[in-house]
């Protein structure tokens, strides 16, 4: 269904560079800043097995295989949630899609503080994974409803610079309401701050073309890309195109190392350094923010860039390439015999991965128009998410199998990002825009 727009916004670009419509307003970043604490809520409440994953490996008896298989059961549902949420973000809209899934992923939260069996805790994540796979497919929408192309990146990088709050906000959480009022406590808890943002969500958020506070000016701002009416996109016909592909396989590529950091590297440092709950905070917190400032500098690198004349594919694919670079050294992390060394280095990769995943996810809506990124990011989602389900099973395979020993884990995730660059440049070497009503490359 296309949502009726305000009067001449298609042309009223012309006028509002030249002032005519008056200074261009900033709602939209209150829009971003919405974003972005969903998204910090989204990674409290999924790494809080986590910070846990050392203190319930003990209590539940845990081995390596055993752990892997339970965050497992959140990353496969994640990875089909994805395909549903992207569909349902285009057909029913941000507005009530993103609320229905923080209602889901709330609950199942806090549910998993009744678990009592491995079976009890695999359900729960499974649940939450389902749940919170709406996040990103509303938020890259949203980003693209609201911000011309030369702002996504940028907007992209400070919502999902959320994730890192939230990384950081977990182990300082977690540790005391465990060490307070036990671990059942810390699920409840986090869960329940869903349904704050939830609040805040119904009472702000409406389309651009709808909103009271989006004057002309900043409409004509956000629409200077061009108009897009919504039409319906069958899956099938969005995989035709080598550039979903390339969108869909450098996730597959990327995002399970980021999955590694979530869950794993508590327990690497616990394994490796002899970290336990009370101080597994201060490596942690070092980590992530180092990734949030690498996830809005790497979004707002790309975005520079291409308003200094660089084209879109220069831009999106220099910036790419410096953070893959970046995250090579993670080879060298199981080596250092200073816990702080090795946290450096990871916190470098983090830093690194998310630079990387501001742009990665900005390519969707660099390469197809506003009404089918929900789809493509949905795509790219289950691919990464897949990918994931994949590397945690290995993760715990290896480590079972060799003394809990993370170094073929750590080369795996040093040389992700060079080769995943390589593929997605093969697949879209000059990241040619995708025009649906015709089928063609525009």
């Amino acid at each position: 269904m296309t949502v009726a727009t305000k009067p001449a916004a298609a042309g009223a670009t012309e006028l509002a560079a030249s002032g005519a419509l008056g200074k261009v307003g900033h709602y939209r970043w209150t829009i971003c800043a919405l974003l972005f604490f969903a998204t910090t809520i989204n990674y409290i409440d999924r790494q809080v097995l986590g910070i846990l994953g050392p203190t319930l490996s003990r209590d539940m008896s845990w081995n390596e295989q055993q752990f892997a298989d339970v965050v497992s059961w959140f990353t496969i549902s994640y990875a089909f949630g994805l395909l549903l949420a992207g569909r349902v973000m285009d057909r029913i809209g941000t507005r009530r899609g993103f609320a229905a899934s923080v209602v889901i992923w709330s609950i199942s939260a806090m549910s998993t503080a009744l678990a009592k069996t491995t079976a009890g805790f695999s359900a729960a994540r499974f649940a939450l994974g389902f749940g919170e796979s709406g996040n990103f497919p509303a938020s890259i929408k949203t980003v693209a409803e609201w911000f011309p192309s030369k702002e996504r990146a940028l907007a992209t990088g400070i919502f999902n610079a959320g994730s890192n709050v939230g990384a950081v906000i977990t182990p300082i959480l977690v540790p005391w309401i465990t060490l307070t009022w036990g671990w059942r406590a810390a699920f409840i808890t986090t869960g329940a701050i869903g349904f704050i943002w939830l609040a805040f969500w119904l009472a702000i958020y409406r389309p651009p073309q709808e909103h009271p506070k989006c004057g002309k000016a900043e409409l004509a701002h956000i629409c200077g890309d061009g108009d897009e009416a919504a039409r319906p996109v069958k899956w099938m016909r969005l995989l035709r195109y080598r550039q979903t592909w390339a969108f869909a396989i450098g996730k597959l590529m990327t995002d399970p190392i980021w999955w590694f950091y979530l869950y794993w590297l508590p327990k690497f440092l616990d394994t490796k350094y002899g970290i336990k709950l009370a101080n597994v905070a201060a490596p942690l917190i070092v980590i992530y923010l180092l990734a949030d400032v690498g996830s809005i500098f790497g979004g707002w690198l790309s975005g520079a860039l291409i308003k200094r004349g660089w084209k879109v594919n220069a831009g999106r694919k220099t910036t790419m390439l410096v953070a893959a670079l970046l995250i090579v050294p993670t080879v060298f992390a199981p080596y250092m015999p200073s816990m702080w060394t090795a946290v450096l280095i990871v916190g470098v990769a983090a830093a690194a991965h998310q630079w990387w995943s501001a742009n990665i996810f900005t390519l969707a809506s660099d390469m197809f128009p506003r009404y089918a990124v929900g789809s493509v990011v949905g795509i790219g989602g289950f691919t990464g998410a897949m990918g994931g389900f994949l590397f945690q099973r290995a993760t715990g395979w290896v480590l079972q199998h060799n003394g809990s020993n993370y170094t073929p884990v750590f080369l795996v995730c040093g040389f992700a990002y060079v080769s995943a660059l390589v593929v997605i440049h093969l697949l879209s070497p000059k990241l040619d825009r995708v025009d649906l009503t015709k089928g063609e490359l525009v």
